[in-house]
C-alpha cells in the first residue's frame, strides 16, 4: 500500500428486427454461435438502434460509447468478447448495435468494475451463455448490492444470471478464439473492484475509470477507492505499456502512456499536498477554501467534491499516513 515520501508542497444507437430485439432484450436470446461478419468501418459509426457510436481501435477491436461507459468489443472465432456490458437503461442500444453486426455469440464480458454504467447488460449476456470475467469484490458486491452514500439508497444486487461466474484476487489470463487476453487487480484504485483488461497482441489495455482523461477523478471512496491506491494503479499501468499502448478509459477519449502519465504526475501532487494538510488537522473545506486543488495544471469540473472525495479516502486509509496518526 502506498506510503507517502517526505516532499515539499508544490505549487498551488432492419428496424423492425432492432425493435423486435430491443422489446426482447430482457431475454436477449443469442443462439449457439455461427460465423458473424464483423467488419469495422474505417472511422466512426453511429447504430441504427440509436446510441452507440463504434470506433475501429485495431484489427478486430472496437470501442463502443453511447451506453454508460465506454467498452470495447473483440471479434473472434469463438464469438464476441466485450469490456463491460454499458448501462442497464441503455441495455437495447447495445442489443441493436449486436444484431445490426450479426452477433450469434457473446462469448466472454469482462467488468472493470462493479458501477452501473459497468454491470447493466450482465444479466441478459449471461443468460444467454457468456462468462462473466470480473474480481472476487465485484461479485461480492454484484450479489448483495451496495450502499449509495450520495443518494442515500441501496443499489440491488444482480439476478444470479448477472453475476461474475469466473473471478479471481490478483491476475490472471485467459483465450477467447486464438486471442489472449489478459487481466488484473488494481487495488483500491476507484472502488474495490478494479481491474484491468489487456490485448497483448494489440497493445491496447481497458482501465475502467482508473484513468479520467475526459471529467474529474472519480475516488468512490465508500466503495473502497482512495488516491493512494489510485497511484498505485496508474504506476501499475504506466509498468504494463509503452509509449505504443492505447489506453481505454471507461469515460472520454482512448490515450497513450503520456496523458496516464501526466494524470499521474498531477494526483502524486495532490496526494503530497493532502498528506501535509491532514497531518495539520484541516478539514476538507478547510482544504478546499485554501485552494489545495489549485495550480495543478488542470481545472476540475467539480473540485468541492474531489476534495471531499480524497479527503474521505485518506481517513479510511489512515494508517498509510504516517504512525504517529491514529
Amino acid at each position: 500500500m502506498r506510503q507517502p515520501r517526505p516532499r515539499a508542497i508544490p505549487g498551488t444507437s432492419r428496424r423492425d428486427l432492432l425493435r423486435r430485439t430491443a422489446a426482447s432484450v430482457a431475454g436477449l436470446a443469442l443462439p449457439g454461435f455461427a460465423q458473424f461478419a464483423f467488419a469495422p468501418a474505417a472511422h466512426a459509426q453511429v447504430s441504427a438502434a440509436g446510441g452507440i457510436t463504434a470506433t475501429p481501435l485495431a484489427d478486430g477491436l472496437t470501442v463502443l460509447n453511447g451506453a454508460g461507459g465506454n467498452m470495447l468489443a473483440r471479434q473472434t472465432s469463438d464469438g464476441l468478447a466485450l469490456v463491460d456490458s454499458g448501462a442497464a437503461a441503455d441495455r437495447p442500444a447495445l442489443v441493436g448495435w449486436l444484431a445490426e453486426q450479426g452477433v450469434d455469440r457473446v462469448a466472454a464480458v469482462f467488468n472493470t468494475h462493479w458501477h452501473p454504467d459497468q454491470v447493466g447488460a450482465n444479466a441478459a449476456l449471461g443468460a444467454a451463455g457468456a462468462k462473466i470475467v470480473a474480481h472476487e469484490k465485484t461479485r461480492q458486491r454484484l450479489r448483495a448490492g451496495y450502499y449509495l452514500p450520495d443518494e442515500d439508497r441501496y443499489e440491488p444486487g444482480l439476478p444470479p444470471e448477472g453475476l461474475p461466474t469466473e473471478t479471481f484476487f490478483d491476475n490472471g489470463s485467459t483465450t477467447v478464439g486464438r486471442w489472449r487476453i489478459d487481466y488484473g487487480y488494481l487495488l483500491e484504485a476507484h472502488t474495490d473492484g478494479d481491474i484491468y483488461v489487456a490485448f497483448p497482441d494489440l497493445d491496447v489495455i481497458a482501465v475502467g475509470d482508473v484513468v479520467s482523461p475526459a471529467r474529474d477523478p472519480v475516488l468512490d471512496w465508500y466503495g473502497g477507492g482512495w488516491l493512494g491506491g489510485r497511484l498505485d494503479a496508474l504506476e501499475r499501468l504506466l509498468e504494463l505499456g509503452d509509449r505504443n499502448t492505447r489506453y481505454v478509459p471507461a469515460f472520454g477519449p482512448v490515450v497513450g502512456r503520456a496523458e496516464v502519465q501526466a494524470e499521474h504526475d498531477l494526483l502524486l501532487a495532490l496526494f503530497d499536498r493532502f498528506v501535509e494538510h491532514i497531518r495539520l488537522g484541516k478539514s476538507a473545506r478547510d482544504l478546499f477554501e485554501e485552494g489545495i486543488h489549485a495550480g495543478l495544471g488542470r481545472e476540475f469540473a467539480d473540485p468541492a467534491r474531489l476534495i471531499r472525495d480524497c479527503y474521505e479516502g485518506f481517513w479510511a486509509h489512515h494508517n498509510a499516513l504516517v504512525n504517529d496518526i491514529v
